[in-house]
Parts: structure tokens; sequence; C-alpha cells
């Protein structure tokens, strides 16, 4: 097992030892199949005392399965889903939404990863004309997929005109927790708004585990009734769900001496050594040698390069070339940081980067 720790993506991390003991814990014994066993009960109770008591959470396999399963929740066959242009569900989930869930998706420029209350006027037009899919839910990704972090005003103020507009609200929230660390609040607040989430746990230290997460309590009743068959349908109910809601219970309650919760600790962890990588390559940007493209508001630090040095960089650790540089000869890439990066990977890194580019 390779003990080398990459910028690439924070699905690359490891398991938490804290999330493989509550697998642990879970395991022995028979519980009945899909999702009344004990495991299950205690994350239901856990979604409740995170995301309030109304709120109703239904774990699933992957980021995927639960955005593609939150969007057909949330819309009719002839709607469509208004997000980023860079929204995973839009360039990087091979077309699941449309393919699987018969969701046209509809994009929206977003230079920095967030969309703005006015940017919605490019679709709410086409509500009413039976010749183009309908703009009734908008999907928004909270920390975006470019690293930066929508405040909790900017997402109130999207959130209030979708809602003015007719659309349901339903939130990407792959990387929630690191947004949430990022703005000292709760997962609840960080959500500001969305009536459905799609709560990310691979990404931050669960071995594969993720959930649907109804927060409207006025879509409560209506949302309860069609998400098992949604899940089912769309093959994503767990027969051993206990051992999904074992990993998604963990990241919620389990904490540390000082009561920090797992999610929270693991995302700060991971921003700040973002922000430490950052730091690291700073006086070659001061140099000329390098420029940083986006704000590093959570756990990625997007910056452009020169080839040869992304080269020379990527043969001791993998990261991502994101797109093409404003030059041919550079490179705009991305680097991740997870829950179990370590202050020596930041230097190590840092220093080759200075090294090589000098």
């Amino acid at each position: 097992m390779s003990q080398t720790r990459h910028f690439a993506s924070d699905n690359y991390a490891s398991v938490h030892p804290e999330v493989l003991a509550a697998i642990v814990a879970a395991d022995g014994g028979h519980e009945t199949a899909y999702g009344a066993d004990a495991s299950t009960a205690a994350f239901d109770a856990a979604v409740a005392d995170v995301f309030g008591a109304d709120a109703l959470g239904f774990p699933v396999f992957n980021g995927t399965g639960a955005n593609v399963v939150s969007l057909m929740a949330l819309s009719p066959r002839w709607g469509g889903v208004v997000a980023s242009e860079h929204a995973h569900i839009n360039v990087d989930e091979n077309g699941a939404p449309e393919r699987v869930g018969g969701l046209k998706v509809l994009p929206l420029s977003a230079p920095d990863g967030r969309m703005s209350p006015d940017s919605l006027e490019r679709w709410t037009p086409d509500l009413g004309d039976e010749h183009r899919a309908q703009p009734l839910v908008l999907s928004v990704t909270q920390a975006t997929e470019l690293g930066t972090v929508y405040s909790l005003e900017a997402m109130r103020a999207l959130t209030d005109a979708a809602h003015a507009a007719g659309m349901r609200v339903h939130l990407d929230g792959a990387r929630i927790a690191n947004a949430a660390a990022a703005l000292g609040v709760s997962l609840a607040e960080a959500c500001a708004g969305a009536d459905v989430l799609s709560f990310g746990g691979t990404k931050n230290g669960a071995m594969g585990a993720e959930a649907v997460i109804v927060l409207n309590p006025e879509l409560r009743d209506e949302l309860a009734a069609s998400l098992p068959h949604l899940r089912k349908a769309t093959m994503q109910l767990g027969s051993k769900m206990r051992y999904a809601s074992a990993q998604l219970t963990a990241l919620l309650t389990s904490t540390d001496e000082a009561g920090a919760p797992l999610w929270l600790r693991n995302a700060s962890h991971a921003n700040a050594m973002a922000a430490a990588l950052r730091e690291e390559l700073a006086p070659l940007e001061s140099d000329g040698a390098l420029r940083f493209t986006q704000a590093t508001e959570a756990n990625a630090v997007f910056v452009e390069i020169p080839r040869t040095l992304a080269a020379t960089l990527r043969e001791s650790t993998r990261f991502y070339d994101w797109q093409a540089g404003s030059t041919p000869d550079t490179v705009e890439v991305r680097l991740m940081a997870s829950w179990d990066t370590q202050a020596e990977d930041v230097a190590s890194f840092g220093a080759l980067a200075r090294s090589s580019a000098a």
C-alpha cells in the first residue's frame, strides 16, 4: 500500500480511524436489511439533531447517486436544472442527471464557481414555454468546484431568488463540511435556504457513503413518500445499509475532547492544509513563476504554472490539470488537500516547486 499522500483529490485520502471504528462497531450478528437497523436509526437521529427536527436523511452509495436522486425528487419529468457551468452535475457525471433522471441541465456562467441571483434571468423567461425545458430546480454547489465558498448572505440571496421564481433548490454538498468550516458555521447554516442537500461523506473521511437530506419542512411529507422509491429505482438503496449509516453518523456525532465533531475536524484540517500550500507557493507568484487563478477558501488551490514545472512536480505527487493555461506553455492545475494531508507533505511540495522553478 502506497504511503504517498497526493494532491489530486480528497477522494484519494484514506478512511478516518473513527469511521473505521464505527463500521466495526456496526458489524457482527444479524440486522434487518434496507435500513431497518439500529445504525440507520442512529443516523436518523443525528440528521434531526444536526439539520433540524423535521429533516430526513436517506443514505446512498455515492455523490452522483445523491445528486440524481435529489434532482429527480425535486423536479417533474419536464423540468430542467439550472446550475453553474462548472457544476459536477454538468461536467463530471457523464450526463447522469439527463440520462438517468431525464432532467436537462441548464448551465450558467460562473467565473469563480459562484452564481448570482441576477444570473437566473438567463433561464427564468423559459417558464411556461412548452417548447423548452422548465427551469424548476436550482442546483448550487457549496463549496464550489473552484474552491470558493458562498457567504451566508450570498447563499440566502441566491436561494431566495430561486424560490421567488418558483424554483426549488438542491445543494450539492460534496464538500459542505469544508464550506461550513471555512464560514465558521454549522452544517445546517451553510445550507442557507436549500430544500434538499446531497451530503458528502466520502471526501471528508468516510469509506464510501453519501446521503440525500430533506431540509425544507414543507417538502417533508411529499419527499418522504417519493424518495424511498426513487432511491431503489436508481440503484442507490443499500441492503446492508447499517455500514453506510454508521459512517455518516460517525462524521456527524463522533467528537473529540473539546466537543468538535469529526466532520468539522476533518474539514478544518483540510482547509488549513490548502491555505498552507498556497502560502508555500506564494513566493513563486511574487517572482512571476506562477499565478493563482482562484481564491483559496476551502481545501483547493487553483494555480497556473508552466507545463515543464507541472511535469517535474508530477514525478513525485499526483494532481489534476484543470484546463489549458493562458499561454500554450502553461496549464491551470488543481491541488486538493485532504483530512489526512500532513504539514510535511505541504512543505516538501512547496520546496520542490521552488527549487524546480528556480
